[in-house]
């Protein structure tokens, strides 16, 4: 009974998302495992409903897990910086569409609209086919640091205490354990708290990775409460209201 009682409480405790953020490449990388996990994720979160958030691409990892959640029959959102738009740089993407100023609203966009983050592998070589340098850039963006900075900014909000939500990745043939041995030389050397280093979840599967998100508990201490942010946001909005009437 006692065992009973533990596993009832444990299931009630569980997250249950309605919308996942994903970060990944616009390329598809030149494993196949890369493409298969994107795969897996997709089809994993239409099983479970759960909804896209992503950066609103229609090649490479995006375009294949957004065709497959909206194909599964949920929501897909994707979110665009104006600047991109009329270049028609990510193709027709699937789903609904949002339009914002720039790269930084994009990504609190993302956020606002999300329940947990995960981020699949990146590519960070530069588009070879021949295209106009903007083609290129925005490649490589992307699929290799945009991902990175995605990723970090996300963590890093949780450890500021902006947002308690499961950030996740899904470590592909091990494509990210150099980031991780960073991190823990970071924690050697003193820059890292050591609850801090557990904010980054992660797996080599989709489903175990979903799984850890949803047990995941925050234990590390936050530089301030999330009702400072939540006021000093509140105020910046306003100001900038009334500034934009005056």
């Amino acid at each position: 009974m006692e065992g009973d009682d533990q596993e009832s409480s444990s299931s009630e405790n569980k997250r249950k998302f309605k919308k996942i953020c994903v970060f990944c490449g616009s390329r598809a990388g030149n494993k196949s495992s890369f493409s298969d996990a994107a795969l897996e994720l997709g089809k994993l979160m239409v099983r479970k409903k759960i909804d896209l958030v992503y950066g609103g691409g229609s090649i490479g990892l995006m375009g294949l897990i957004s065709q497959t959640v909206f194909n599964g029959g949920c929501h897909v959102l994707g979110v665009i910086p104006k600047a991109l738009k009329p270049h028609e740089i990510l193709g027709e993407s699937v789903g609904e569409v949002i339009i914002v100023a720039d790269m930084h609203q994009r990504k609190k966009e993302m956020s606002k609209n999300a329940d947990a983050f995960i981020a699949l592998p990146g590519k960070r070589e530069r588009e070879r086919e021949r295209s106009t340098s903007l083609f290129s850039n925005f490649f490589f963006f992307l699929g290799g640091y945009g991902t990175m900075e995605e990723l970090l900014e996300i963590v890093a909000w949780s450890q500021l205490g902006i947002h308690e939500k499961p950030v996740g990745l899904l470590n592909v043939d091990g494509y990210y354990n150099s980031l991780f041995e960073l991190f823990d030389k970071g924690v050697e050397e003193g820059f890292i708290e050591d609850s801090a280093r557990h904010i980054l979840l992660s797996a080599d599967t989709a489903a175990d990775l979903i799984k850890k998100m949803e047990e995941y508990v925050p234990v590390h201490d936050r530089v301030a409460p999330r009702q400072s942010w939540e006021v000093d946001q509140l105020l910046e909005s306003t100001q900038s209201e009334e500034t934009q009437g005056s």
